[in-house]
């Protein structure tokens, strides 16, 4: 089974200093907006992934010239309607929901019919959630009864601008609309659910005619006509999704520490490290800088003894969505039972990850009770797992296998978990590092 990872040893006290991928969230939008500036763009430590390989190959038949080195990659920009490609033109976005959603909203006002396809667990996945406000702006779709890829896409040379409520907390849905009113003459107007803001934070810093008003529970942003962009260089930082899983392997090590440098904490994506902290693990934020509208900082943690549960505030769902799998793993060694409640979007992901936590965690024999949005977790401060666990079927949902790794390299027992390529998606060094901490 060569793309099975064994896993048959706790790890052992660590202290170490490491560095995680560049941000896939930023690296996929620094794309997609260099394609649309006047000139050539530069980005270094950009992550390269799979998603993001998958953006750079969907660019690339649009027209653009993209060089990716070693060390840097240029995307040489035509301006905002400078993309040229052929009728009929078939883009596939692998694995990627960022990329496939993002690219529908620039697609927007496409004078040429576009395919959009993507891998099995993409096209598994709820396009209606973009399609039905894109349709509001006047963009045609040829797409089958339950709205999942393949799907066509005719944009319309004349878009209306629309008014929008994401209720979800979906930056994809909200990027994509963004990304449409850009293309659209007057003013579109969104109202939407905290989420994570990188779209945002990249227009303020190139000046585009954007404007957000933040409030409690909700952002307002006006989104006006772009007529051009200029060009981006950028230094893409550490992704906190990737420093995520070193965070809880340390805190679930006793007497363990670790500093992972120079790490994305926007405020929209900290919620790992807040619902962490008030579980008493102990979490320090050392070096703290903005860097062209993003927060970035070391993340110092020291492994922890007594683990509290929680009653996770929902307001910080959408800010943790991405880790929930691993917060999860430190609630089974909590002290009590911990409640997540409005998780359901859990199930909107690579793969049902709401349903996989619950499996995980049962399988280590740790009691669980689900509803289609909530879990509760039984905590064991004993936890130790001697048993065999075999991990597979999850559609290769990178963060399933990252997070089953850490369980068994914090619980022990003998793990067996499949397809250990899916790390490719968003994090391909995540072996590479940890094989350092031993």
């Amino acid at each position: 089974m060569p793309n099975t990872f064994v896993v048959e040893n706790k790890i052992k006290k660590f202290n170490k200093t490491i560095s995680v991928n560049g941000d896939k969230s930023i690296s996929i939008r620094w794309i997609l907006f260099s394609s649309l500036a006047s000139g050539v763009s530069t980005a270094t430590n950009l992550l390269v992934s799979d998603d993001v390989l998958a953006t750079i190959n969907s660019i690339r038949k649009l027209g653009i010239k993209i060089v990716l080195k070693k060390k840097y990659c240029k995307v040489f920009g035509k301006g905002i309607d400078g993309y040229n490609y052929k009728e009929n033109l078939t883009i596939n976005a692998k694995n990627s929901g960022t990329l496939a959603r993002l690219l529908l909203g620039l697609f927007a006002n496409t004078k040429k019919k576009i395919k959009l396809i993507g891998d099995k667990s993409l096209s598994q996945r709820d396009f209606k959630r973009v399609i039905d406000p894109l349709k509001k702006f006047g963009v045609i779709f040829d797409s089958n009864k339950k709205n999942t890829l393949p799907l066509k896409i005719i944009g319309s040379k004349i878009l209306r601008p629309i008014n929008y409520f994401e209720n979800r907390g979906s930056a994809q849905c909200k990027s994509c609309v963004i990304f449409a009113g850009m293309r659209t003459k007057g003013r579109t107007f969104i109202k939407a659910k905290k989420s994570r803001n990188h779209t945002e934070i990249l227009c303020k810093f190139l000046r585009l005619p954007i404007k957000v008003k933040t409030k409690k529970n909700f952002d307002f942003i006006e989104v006006n006509e772009v007529k051009k962009i200029k060009p981006l260089n950028y230094k893409i930082p550490s992704d906190i999704s990737s420093a995520a899983f070193f965070i809880v392997l340390a805190a679930l090590s006793k007497d363990s520490k670790i500093i992972i440098r120079k790490v994305n904490i926007n405020p929209s994506r900290d919620g790992v490290i807040r619902i962490l902290k008030k579980m008493g693990i102990k979490i320090h934020l050392k070096n703290k800088r903005i860097y062209k509208g993003e927060k970035i900082a070391d993340i110092f943690v020291k492994g922890s003894k007594y683990i509290k549960s929680i009653n996770c505030p929902t307001q910080l769902n959408s800010n943790a969505i991405d880790e929930f799998l691993l917060i999860f793993l430190v609630a089974a060694k909590a002290k009590g039972v911990s409640n997540f409640r409005n998780i359901s979007e859990l199930n909107q992901k690579e793969s049902k990850r709401l349903d996989w936590g619950a499996k995980i965690l049962n399988k280590m024999g740790v009691k669980t009770t689900q509803t289609q949005d909530s879990i509760k977790i039984f905590g064991n401060p004993n936890l130790e797992v001697k048993k065999k666990i075999v991990i597979k079927d999850y559609l290769k949902d990178h963060r399933v296998f990252m997070t089953s790794v850490i369980a068994a390299l914090s619980f022990g027992g003998k793990w067996y978990i499949h397809d250990k390529n899916s790390i490719n998606t968003s994090f391909p060094s995540f072996l590479e590092i940890l094989n350092k901490l031993n």
